[in-house]
């Protein structure tokens, strides 16, 4: 089984960004990969080549119709919030049990690389009892930490870690994926986190590369 679950420190931070830099990388290396975003909110038909899922599809060289959005996102809702409460506007709740069996079923494929998407942050909320955070407690994949060259990343990045350790999760790796406004350069906020993480840490900029360090990584977490 191979499997990574790609997790974020907040919302908009670049989990979506990250993944399809990973699918071209892996890709290139003619790795087989298959993506999942199980769970989507804001999301609507008409705009869906430029959702998360439009983003995923075509990073992986697929058309983005109604099949393909179904087959990796199943779980889809309207309303821009999060997924528990925009479930709750749709009356139709996140089924927690099928969620990670469907995850845990595409993982446990043989021959292939499995990516999964996280929904908002962390701790972001899929139904009335359960976060992403127990999301990834419940399928024990790998992870990577997206986080934000933001001010007041840091606080975010290490709170979010404490959260991973509670469930006994070290990632992989923390991804730095470089937010629009950076109030300092990468390499001094890498040093400023490497004070207090032993944690692996990959900077990520705006030209859609994956660094080669974080695709081994990636690589090195198959089973």
């Amino acid at each position: 089984m191979s499997g990574v679950f790609v997790t974020a420190t907040g919302t908009d931070v670049g989990k979506t960004y990250v993944t399809c830099a990973l699918i071209r990388a892996l890709r290139d290396r003619q790795v087989a990969v298959v993506a999942l975003k199980p769970l989507i909110s804001g999301f609507e038909m008409s705009a869906a080549a430029t959702s998360d899922t439009g983003q995923i599809l075509n990073a992986l060289g697929r058309r983005c119709n109604a099949a393909a959005i179904a087959a990796i996102s199943p779980w889809r809702y309207a309303a821009p919030l999060s997924v528990d409460m925009a479930a709750t506007r749709e009356n139709r709740p996140v089924p927690f049990d099928l969620l990670t069996e469907f995850c845990a079923e595409e993982i446990k494929q043989p021959g292939r690389m499995c990516l999964i998407e996280g929904v908002g942050g962390l701790m972001s909320p899929i139904d009335h009892q359960h976060t992403n955070l127990d999301w990834i407690a419940a399928l024990r994949t790998p992870v990577l930490l997206v986080a934000g060259s933001y001010l007041g990343t840091i606080s975010h990045t290490l709170t979010a870690l404490a959260a991973l350790d509670r469930i006994e999760v070290g990632p992989l790796a923390i991804v730095i994926s470089e937010s629009k406004t950076s109030p300092v350069e990468l390499d001094e906020l890498t040093e400023a986190l490497m004070r207090f993480t032993p944690v692996p840490i990959v900077q990520i900029g705006r030209d859609q590369t994956a660094p080669r360090e974080l695709v081994n990584l990636v690589l090195g977490a198959r089973a």
